[in-house]
């Protein structure tokens, strides 16, 4: 076992272990947060089997857009920052998302685990990869923008502030 197999499982545990506690915690805004890590280290894992301009992309337009987002709209909508209890889910539910998650985790583990014997490295596979990004795909990510922008937009009216309640 490398020094790169050793980050690797190091990363994945601390995403797995993050995206557990995403979908248990009883908070909101800790959820939020937990998914921010999660999402971090799905980077890390990226980072670490070579895929930097995928780990880029992804602390780009998860971590730096679709989780600021749900922040804002958290602090838009005035959401609780405590737990209570007609906006908590019951212990079952709790559960059942972490077996849910557990048995994803399983799964993916069922997949990859007997391709980690393969060495097969494919050289330019970012140049690759950023080609078809930046030419097939690039009208997705700007949509997408747009959609988050919409997103946005709609978390302010939703809120229902005036401008003398934000002064």
């Amino acid at each position: 076992m490398t020094g790169l197999d050793l980050a690797f499982a190091a990363t994945g545990l601390v995403t797995a272990g993050s995206a557990a506690l995403a979908v248990t915690t009883r908070q909101v805004v800790h959820s939020a947060l937990w998914l921010v890590v999660a999402l971090l280290g799905l980077a890390g894992c990226y980072l670490v089997l070579g895929a930097e301009l995928v780990a880029l992309v992804q602390v780009l337009v998860y971590v730096g857009a679709v989780v600021v987002l749900v922040i804002v709209a958290l602090m838009l909508t005035r959401a609780p920052i405590g737990p209570r209890a007609e906006h908590s889910s019951g212990p079952a539910h709790r559960a059942l998302a972490a077996v849910v998650g557990a048995g994803t985790a399983g799964l993916v583990a069922a997949v990859l685990l007997p391709t980690a014997t393969r060495t097969e490295v494919r050289p330019g596979g970012s140049a690759e990869l950023a080609r078809q990004i930046f030419s097939t795909w690039a009208w997705p990510f700007e949509l997408l923008s747009l959609l988050l922008l919409a997103a946005l937009v709609g978390a302010f009216a939703v809120s229902g502030l005036t401008r003398e309640d934000r002064r």
